[in-house]
């Protein structure tokens, strides 16, 4: 198992990449919020050796102008990971799974030559998903032991802890083979 964090505004552009094989860098969120920091911390991680991935927060409603405003605000090169995030926002309402379906597509579209994976957290998975469409791939959170989330689906990336920053595990039998995938 690859070791990895992703990182928001939240965090500084200049926290430790030791032993990281992959970061993943909020880029937007809906249609107003762009990461200030998202460059520098990318540019941190490529500095180190590690893939680089980048998220967007999706919020419920306009799938098309949230996916175009991620693939034009996002600081993604040729070769990047890019993901949606899939939760409940901060006003308590979540995009729907058609929503959710609608915008990892699209991101594809827009973005052909990307891999395009689906984050959400263990609930999200087993209780509002109802098409298993995780894009190119599934990032599960669930807090348990690395590399053993509870689900049964085919999985990528597990985000096993919070503490003190998300933590992941990506089932990569090397950093040169997730680089691999990223690219083919």
């Amino acid at each position: 198992m690859l070791r990895g964090i992703d990182v928001s505004s939240h965090q500084s552009t200049d926290f430790s990449t030791e032993g990281l094989s992959f970061v993943f860098v909020k880029a937007t969120e809906g249609r107003s919020y762009v990461n200030p920091k998202q460059s520098a911390q990318a540019s941190r991680a490529r500095k180190a050796g590690c893939v680089v991935g980048f998220y967007h927060f999706l919020w419920p409603g306009n799938l098309a102008d949230q996916a175009q405003y991620f693939v034009r605000e996002c600081a993604s090169k040729e070769g990047d990971l890019l993901a949606v995030d899939w939760e409940n926002t901060g006003n308590g309402t979540r995009a729907s799974n058609a929503e959710k379906d609608t915008f990892l597509r699209e991101v594809k579209r827009l973005r052909p030559t990307h891999r395009v994976l689906l984050y959400c957290n263990r609930t999200f998975w087993l209780n509002h998903d109802t098409t298993s469409y995780a894009g190119d791939g599934l990032w599960i959170a669930d807090y348990v032991a690395a590399g053993k989330p509870r689900i049964k689906a085919k999985w990528r990336i597990h985000q096993h802890t919070e503490h003190p920053i998300d933590q992941n595990v990506a089932d990569f039998a090397s950093k040169e083979a997730l680089r691999t995938w990223a690219t083919s």
